[in-house]
């Protein structure tokens, strides 16, 4: 296997000062480990000539599900694992070639899926898991309809959520995913489109199971994301020390300063509700479902340029589910009606490698960082269509491979 890997002639985006180097990048075990001009490449070296191409580092999504591959959550519970697996395999791999090295899932995947990846059985990106989140009764990761009483929450079933209820309870459901090595805590901390039961302007846990979470993922060196909509529930959320807001659709002034003073971040997802609203019921959609898509699509956009406007930490992120994940990238075009292009390319790099905690180690074309980097046959910062339309992308490096 080819350990060294020199790109020449490219184009090489620093997404801190926002500006160009041209020149070569040296790639060796993995790591960055030179750029600059007239690079000699080593012997046995893999010598790709890039012939003015863009390179920006390799793209990290914060809010993926690779275990959805219905928009049907309720029906993923009754898959079988294998099955579930054969379908995550299937949409990791379509996330490598979108230009995808690292991505944040924020329910569903497990330590089996990562360690998949990381020796090679599976093709996809690194993953950064959370197990299964943590839901109330009736919450947005309750999948059951009103009329089910019986739910198995038994790791192995694919669903995404598991139900705790209580102090006691939450601080177990915490401890037992830290305990399978999770990346992050993910808690349902309001409503959601996708759960049967549930109205998306509702709050949901107290604040004193909020608070106990966070204080399990802290003890342990780790940090809990919220689903949440509404600007009552996030600021709940971050007034207990929660990390990063998901979604954040119908936030409000009132919010910024709290994501400022907790030193948080969010993480719009706004492709998922366009696409939910075009084609959501062709993949799996419960109908009630879909009618709740119209509470939060049209707010996005505005909840989003409210946050940039403020200084918020911005990540990327698209929750996409089923047949829609193709879509994952179409996020930079949306979000590039109230951000500029350099600004929602920092978002799906180096901001998001903040929040993973990788800052340095990915999100960079520093020398001494991983090696991912993306190709594209075109400037991003001058039409953000060269990212939102995975054509342009020409090559995808991962720790030091061309994939």
């Amino acid at each position: 296997m080819v350990t060294t890997l020199l790109l020449r002639s490219g184009k090489l985006l620093d997404v801190d000062t926002g500006e160009y180097a041209e020149g070569d990048l040296l790639c060796a075990d993995g790591r960055i480990v030179e750029t600059g001009r007239g690079l000699r490449a080593p012997d046995g070296a893999r010598t790709v000539e890039l012939a003015g191409a863009t390179v920006l580092p390799g793209l990290i999504d914060g809010h993926v599900h690779v275990t959805a591959a219905t928009a049907d959550l309720g029906a993923l519970t009754t898959w079988s694992p294998s099955y579930a697996t054969a379908h995550s395999a299937r949409i990791m791999g379509g996330m490598l070639d979108r230009g995808f090295t690292t991505v944040r899932d924020a329910s569903g995947a497990d330590f089996g899926l990562a360690d998949a990846q990381a020796e090679g059985l599976v093709r996809g990106p690194r993953l950064a898991f959370c197990g299964k989140a943590l839901s109330q009764t009736g919450g947005h990761g309750d999948s059951r309809p009103r009329g089910t009483r019986v739910h198995d929450g038994h790791q192995c079933c694919a669903g995404l959520g598991r139900i705790a209820d209580g102090v006691d309870a939450v601080r177990a459901a915490a401890r037992d995913e830290l305990r399978k090595g999770a990346h992050h805590i993910k808690v349902m901390a309001g409503g959601g489109v996708a759960s049967p039961t549930d109205r998306i302007d509702s709050t949901q846990y107290s604040m004193d199971e909020l608070h106990a979470i966070v204080q399990e993922a802290e003890a342990a060196n780790r940090y809990v994301a919220a689903h949440a909509y509404t600007a009552r529930s996030v600021s709940r959320s971050l007034r207990v020390g929660i990390r990063s807001i998901e979604h954040g659709n119908l936030i409000d002034e009132s919010n910024v300063d709290e994501f400022l003073e907790h030193d948080a971040f969010l993480v719009p997802t706004l492709v998922t509700y366009w696409a939910l609203k075009t084609e959501g019921r062709e993949f799996g959609l419960p109908e009630d479902s879909w009618r709740k898509v119209d509470e939060v699509l049209g707010a996005g956009l505005a909840a989003l340029e409210t946050a940039h406007r403020g200084g918020v930490k911005i990540a990327y992120g698209t929750d996409l589910l089923g047949g829609m994940h193709r879509h994952q990238n179409e996020e930079f075009r949306i979000r590039s009606e109230v951000q500029p292009p350099l600004d929602v390319i920092r978002s799906a790099t180096s901001t998001a490698a903040d929040l993973l905690g990788m800052s340095g180690e990915i999100g960079t074309l520093r020398e001494g960082a991983v090696a991912d980097l993306v190709v594209l046959d075109g400037d991003p910062l001058e039409d953000i269509a060269v990212l939102a339309e995975p054509k342009h992308i020409t090559h995808v490096v991962q720790g030091g491979q061309l994939v």
